[in-house]
């Protein structure tokens, strides 16, 4: 590695590239410089947002022209390029510019040089997004699903993939960065991040910004190589790169490479440098232009003619014209298909399997939950399971993971760093490579440090690439109060969970159903996140005896978007006009059932088992049947899930209603405070519904 770390200019005069490397790398130039001009002479056409790589074409080329298909990289938004080096035609590029339907990465949906790619000919790509440094951690994650393929004999490359995280230095100083770069270190991931510093963060320098660059920044993690490169220079680019290149697919470890580049072009169509640089900032970028850079190089050192260069030149500008007119002339998107590829399809549409063998003996929930994961690992070789505390010395706080990893091996079920970002977002790469990754964040009260993977990167993959890159996980968390948890172990966060598009929610209250969803999740091609009621674990709690039953066969599958009737009202009741119904899931489920007994046959109870997909027919059938509804929830009542299901209730069954419909939910505070006392008082209990119920029974 010295070797590398002490490349120079001139090791790279004494060793040139083929001419027909630096030639190809002159005509692609050529061809981006084209494609920027092109698109600043029409701006009123090229309307939408985007960015161009003026100024990081070198180190763009170097890198997209050494990658193979077997390949991963995550180009980020000014990467035009390295899309080019791989072989990328600027038609399909300028598609997604002019968000047309025939976009072959997110057929409309997304910014220019956002892309995605599952071409067996091309290096591979991930879904992209906007947020600099999010693609960080998803990354990271195809490197981790990579090594974990080769260590488990899951396949046997002919060639050793390496994985490309393309980043600009301003975005090194995001905090999920850094949980990447402790996790590749830590485990000696076959990835190479590759910092584009241009010394800008849109109007914000790099001193105004940083006490040091990502090369300075990278020697903090123990284990993570790096080297600089004058990134302007395409003969000294390639080379490092195909060290660097070389270097990791045989010895799968990290190393991060800082390019230094000029910025040529603007920050972005909609914030132009003019805005924000002067002309003093723009003529000291100019000096390091790669393209004249290279031409110098050709014609001096290897003797080409500048006839010959200003020739090619000539060629891509209307090479670059006649695939532009195509471009526009390509149709928009079809409307109709706007809601396409938010899920892919799943299999397990419908109720299979035993859910009560005879012979059998009850099991709590956290059982069934535990059996069901250990079946999972047993029957899918591709899954895994990782999160903090859950490996063999603890098995989960909870013991939701206990034996597993002494059953199933360190490497298939481990402990994380408290990093709830890279456990979430970790497991978009780890599905890209083919993976079934489970994860857990410890209590729900901790998942906001993820919801940043969660919203950005994981819920919009499968619509933004159009359905190549679903992210398929399982993420559980467990949630919920359960007696002097205090202010950070006990909070609800089904509400903000619903309002993230893209994902699935289940909510079971009892064993089988935690069961039977988990073998649904496996089966589903998309982001499934499991809320565990804490409460209901283990049947601690007062009331809850009945989340016991008896666990289901491995063979049972419970599909999502399915409620099920916790308690059915007597048809006398329902004939009389005295019945009410109750919608709730979780631990709301014994609280009324609880309440319920008080008012014998007259109340039913519907258990929601999944938040989203929601079983909106059974809800407003129920609520149709008895005409009197209450909607209750664990969670501090404002704006949350439940109000707004009791919206929809309304608005439904409206001309059904006997009444106005009714919520139930926690106090609106902050926080769910330690004492048990005040515990009691913010959230509800079967006499706060039963007297609910008194009122609208009697309405």
């Amino acid at each position: 590695m010295k070797a590398l770390l002490l490349r120079t200019a001139e090791i790279v005069i004494n060793n040139m590239l083929p001419q027909e490397i630096m030639l190809k790398a002159y005509r692609l130039m050529m061809t981006g410089k084209a494609m920027a001009e092109i698109y600043d002479a029409n701006r009123p056409i090229c309307k939408y947002v985007h960015s161009t790589a003026r100024g990081h074409e070198a180190i763009q080329l170097a890198t997209g022209l050494q990658l193979q298909p077997c390949d991963y990289v995550s180009p980020y938004y000014r990467d035009e390029s390295m899309m080019l080096g791989m072989g990328h035609r600027p038609y399909e590029m300028m598609l997604q510019l002019l968000a047309k339907g025939d976009d072959p990465f997110t057929g409309g949906r997304a910014y220019y040089n956002h892309p995605n790619s599952r071409r067996a000919d091309r290096p591979q790509i991930i879904h992209q997004s906007s947020a600099t440094g999010m693609q960080v951690i998803p990354t990271t994650g195809v490197a981790q699903g990579i090594q974990y393929r080769e260590e488990q004999g899951l396949s046997n490359y002919p060639i050793p993939p390496v994985v490309i995280c393309s980043l600009g230095d301003g975005s090194v100083t995001e905090g999920e960065v850094s949980e990447a770069f402790q996790f590749a270190v830590l485990h000696q991931l076959p990835i190479i991040y590759l910092v584009q510093d241009n010394e800008w963060g849109i109007s914000v320098t790099g001193d105004e910004a940083r006490t040091m660059d990502a090369y300075e920044y990278a020697a903090g993690f123990k284990g993570l190589d790096r080297v600089r490169v004058d990134g302007s220079d395409f003969a000294a680019s390639y080379q490092v790169m195909e060290d660097v290149i070389n270097m990791v697919r045989k010895e799968r470890r990290p190393i991060l490479v800082h390019a230094k580049v000029p910025l040529l072009g603007h920050h972005t169509s909609g914030v132009r440098k003019e805005w924000y640089r002067t002309a003093e900032d723009l003529a000291k970028h100019g000096i390091n232009d790669p393209g004249p850079k290279l031409k110098a190089a050709l014609i001096h050192t290897y003797g080409v003619t500048e006839d010959e260069l200003d020739k090619i030149e000539a060629e891509e500008t209307v090479y670059v014209s006649a695939e532009f007119d195509a471009a526009v002339a390509s149709p928009e998107p079809d409307p109709a298909t706007v809601a396409d590829f938010v899920f892919m399809p799943t299999p397990a549409t419908h109720e299979t399997g035993t859910r009560t063998p005879i012979g059998k003996d009850k099991v709590v929930m956290v059982d069934a939950a535990l059996h069901a994961v250990e079946e999972i690992l047993q029957d899918h070789p591709n899954a895994l399971f990782y999160g903090q505390d859950v490996g063999k010395r603890l098995g989960g706080v909870f013991r939701e993971a206990a034996t597993l990893a002494d059953k199933f091996g360190d490497n298939r079920v481990f402990n994380t760093a408290i990093q709830e970002a890279y456990i979430i977002g970790s497991t978009v790469g780890m599905s890209a490579v083919g993976l079934k990754p489970i994860v857990e964040v410890q209590f729900a009260d901790y998942i906001y440090p993820g919801l940043n993977q969660l919203v950005t990167e994981i819920s919009k993959s499968c619509y933004l690439s159009c359905g190549k890159f679903p992210v398929s996980c399982i993420i559980r968390v467990p949630i919920g109060a359960y007696g002097g948890g205090g202010p950070y172990h006990s909070g609800s966060v089904e509400s903000t969970l619903a309002t993230i598009k893209g994902i699935k929610i289940a909510y079971p209250s009892n064993a089988a159903d935690i069961k039977g969803l988990m073998k649904a999740a496996i089966m589903d091609p998309n982001p499934i996140v499991m809320l565990e009621h804490k409460g209901l674990y283990w049947s601690k709690v007062p009331g809850t005896d009945e989340a016991k039953m008896v666990e289901p066969d491995r063979d049972y599958v419970l599909p999502f978007g399915k409620g099920a009737i916790a308690l059915e009202a007597s048809s006398d009741a329902v004939e009389n006009g005295e019945s009410i119904c109750v919608i709730t899931y979780g631990m709301g489920v014994y609280w009324a059932k609880s309440a319920a007994k008080r008012f014998e046959g007259k109340v039913e109870v519907v258990d929601l088992r999944t938040i989203y997909p929601l079983d909106e027919e059974l809800i407003y059938n129920t609520v149709k049947k008895h005409g009197k509804c209450i909607v209750l929830t664990e969670e501090q009542l404002r704006n949350s899930f439940c109000e707004a299901l009791a919206g929809r209730i309304a608005q439904h069954c409206f001309t059904y209603l006997d009444a106005p419909v009714q919520t139930i939910g926690a106090m609106d505070l902050p926080a769910v405070p330690m004492n048990v006392a005040l515990e009691a008082a913010m959230l509800p209990n079967a006499d706060k519904v039963a007297e609910k119920m008194k009122w609208l029974i009697e309405y």
